[in-house]
């Protein structure tokens, strides 16, 4: 493949990292994210071959289809980046790279959009919400910047922990047991919900205590896994609030 070198300096891996924004800029149809994928490598690539006749080669693997949650792509980068300096010497074959690609890629992207936007975005909304409906304005601004910040930390964390362990990084990532913690911050965000419906009803309103309790049910079931239809829940939760009310006027 050509004169190949072995390590990667900080300068070119934070190069790639700060790329890794960039992921969904070039989205498309046909490969969703891959151009934002090959733009975030191509700092490493071009350390790890010089010869660009045998770098043309390797950026071919990272024009097919990719595509995985935001949160994860910072460590992908580092983990492919990890896996091509083993490529480059001889270590290992390239096919182990497009296996893990495929595969690695989709799981995370599931993982992510369960635990990153179905249950951390909503915990971070319920709290603004609420800290909103209190007039804790500075506490709301402390809070997003604070989750802000964690965020980036998070993708550093992560893009190092990629390069530096390569496959192990997987392995702790099992050992984190995202899915099930994201049921459990889905209950906290049940507690939340229930906040935030107490601190906008009007206190002229009279007993809110059968809002509570449908509220704190509708939370509560958002955040297991229903065997009935959302449908007829919400339906069944709807006639229990208007028949409450009637029962309970203000």
């Amino acid at each position: 493949m050509g004169e190949t070198r072995e390590e990667l300096g900080v300068g070119t891996l934070v190069s790639c990292f700060l790329r890794c924004y960039l992921v969904g800029a070039a989205y498309n149809t046909r490969g969703l994210q891959h151009v934002g994928l090959a733009f975030a490598m191509e700092p490493g690539l071009v350390v790890l071959y010089p010869d660009p006749a045998a770098r043309d080669r390797v950026f071919a693997r990272y024009l097919d289809l990719y595509n995985t949650h935001f949160f994860w792509t910072p460590l992908l980068v580092g983990l492919f980046l990890s896996l091509e300096a083993k490529i480059a010497r001889g270590i290992v074959p390239a096919e182990v790279l497009d296996n893990v690609k495929t595969t690695t890629a989709f799981t995370l992207s599931a993982i992510g959009d369960t635990f990153f936007s179905a249950s951390i975005m909503g915990l971070w909304g319920l709290s603004a919400a609420c800290l909103l409906a209190a007039g804790r304005y500075e506490a709301l601004i402390g809070l997003a910047g604070g989750l802000f910040l964690g965020a980036q930390v998070f993708k550093a964390v992560t893009f190092r922990a990629g390069y530096r362990e390569g496959f192990s990084v997987l392995r702790r990532l099992k050992r984190w047991d995202l899915v099930n913690l994201g049921r459990k911050v889905k209950l906290a965000n049940a507690a939340l919900l229930t906040i935030f419906w107490i601190a906008i009803k009007p206190r002229s309103e009279g007993p809110i205590l059968a809002d509570l309790v449908l509220v704190a049910v509708l939370a509560a079931w958002a955040a297991t896994r229903p065997s009935v239809s959302r449908e007829i829940a919400l339906l069944a939760l709807a006639a229990g609030w208007v028949v409450a009310r009637s029962m309970w006027p203000a």
